[in-house]
């Protein structure tokens, strides 16, 4: 699954569209992340098991929670 352009160099991932394990999507998604740019990750709840792989992947995150049942992770370079 591609990520598609929200705006700029800004990505967006809507991984409630996954069939199954999204991980493997994510990833895809941060290795195609340039400098400058970010994800948006969608999920249906808090993604918390990611935040220490984006911390260990040397990425910095923002989570903010949307409507009922949407979180929405703003993943950059740190």
């Amino acid at each position: 699954m591609s990520t598609e352009p929200v705006d700029g160099g800004v990505r967006e991932l809507d991984v409630r569209e996954i069939d199954g394990e999204p991980f493997g999507a994510i990833v895809t998604a941060l290795d195609a992340l340039a400098e400058g740019d970010a994800l948006v990750l969608v999920n249906s709840f808090e993604p918390e098991p990611l935040y220490a792989v984006l911390k260990q992947r040397g990425f910095a995150y923002e989570t903010t929670r949307g409507a009922e049942g949407e979180w929405r992770v703003s993943i950059t370079h740190a």
